[in-house]
């Protein structure tokens, strides 16, 4: 393509306006610079995202059906913070699908699952390294993601698909909460991918559920 026609191509469109209100504010809730309790009001978020109140109260319509704010009128958005329910009711499904989806590879770990693991965990070390738990808490929900992918049925890595919001909220709280937990994690998903190296069906599954369970502790400290 010469430089005349590069010139001539049209700009790429920014997303409409609403949809940048509702990435912004949605972000900001998923990594805790708007945590659980704040009141967010239409004002400062247009202001912030640099569009009206029209598209911010239709963002914050459709955060609200996802259960990640409560709308008053007048007033604002407050965050709704992690419930004890949510949590155990998060824990549970993952439970069922995550040790069913291990069983599942009982004619033999799927190939290519080892390596798409083993550059997970490698890219779980880069962002622990710089800090970044919001990138961290991504790559490990991966990890889990690429596990229940594996086991071929699409219907329940469609549900496990569903969590992923709420998984991601979940593990920067608690990452907040207890730093080391960063650490523990790769310590924990080195553990299941060397079961699941080996062969050691039994042993990776008792390692999952060990792993996943850990996230009913956010309860005792955000509830």
């Amino acid at each position: 393509m010469d430089a005349t026609a590069v010139a001539a191509a049209p700009a790429a469109k920014s997303p409409p306006a609403a949809e940048r209100v509702y990435q912004h504010v949605k972000s900001g809730v998923l990594d805790r610079s708007y945590e659980g309790g704040t009141l967010l009001t239409e004002g400062d978020l247009a202001e912030a995202v640099g569009v009206s109140r029209t598209p911010v109260r239709e963002a914050l319509l459709r955060l609200e059906a996802e259960g990640l704010l409560k709308l008053y009128p007048k007033k604002g958005a407050l965050v709704l913070p992690v419930s004890a329910q949510e949590i155990a009711d998060v824990v549970e499904t993952r439970l069922l699908v995550e040790r069913h989806a291990v069983r599942k590879f009982a004619g033999g770990v799927p190939a290519g699952l080892i390596e798409r693991l083993e550059e997970s965990l490698d890219e779980q070390r880069v962002h622990a390294g710089s800090g970044d738990l919001a990138a961290f808490a991504v790559a490990d929900r991966c990890f889990h993601a690429e596990i229940v992918r594996a086991s071929g049925n699409r219907i329940l890595a469609q549900l496990y698909d569903q969590l992923r919001d709420r998984q991601l909220r979940m593990g920067v709280a608690t990452m907040h909460a207890e730093p080391s937990r960063v650490a523990k994690n790769i310590a924990e998903h080195t553990e299941i991918l060397q079961a699941l190296r080996d062969g050691a069906l039994e042993t990776a599954e008792a390692a999952v559920g060990r792993h996943v369970t850990w996230v009913s502790t956010l309860a005792r400290g955000e509830s």
